[in-house]
């Protein structure tokens, strides 16, 4: 079984030929060697894919699967060794306006300034310029 179109099968990537690219770039590695989108696989190898802007997966080939199939039944063909993601950061929308409020005012604007962090761009108000 080919290892580009295994890890087609199983969803790691969304297309063979996207599965054929990350091979031929050294994104996949078979038992920690890059492999060539040819490279025969076998139940028990561990396949460690990485794709761009994205982790790391980490899988164990538990069955080969030669067609593409839903994803539950896609996940009872490898066993998933992947470190957990990292915790995501929540930002909080600043200096958001409700819609038909018109421009913001001289005032408005310094709020939203002062929530964004936006200083150093001149003299704050009470300074003394002397």
């Amino acid at each position: 079984m080919r290892v580009d179109s295994w890890i087609w099968a199983v969803r790691l990537v969304k297309t063979r030929a996207a599965g054929a690219a990350a091979c031929r770039g050294g994104h996949v590695k078979v038992n920690g060697t890059s492999v060539k989108p040819a490279h025969a696989l076998r139940v028990g190898d561990e396949v460690r894919v990485r794709r761009p802007g994205d982790r790391e997966r980490l899988v164990i080939v538990k069955r080969l699967i030669r067609k593409r199939v839903g994803a539950p039944v896609a996940v009872e063909a490898y066993e998933d060794n992947s470190p957990p993601p990292p915790p995501r950061t929540v930002v909080a929308p600043v200096g958001v306006r409700d819609r038909g409020t018109g421009r913001p005012t001289k005032r408005d604007r310094r709020e939203l300034e002062r929530l964004r962090g936006i200083f150093g761009q001149g003299p704050e108000a009470g300074d003394d310029p002397s």
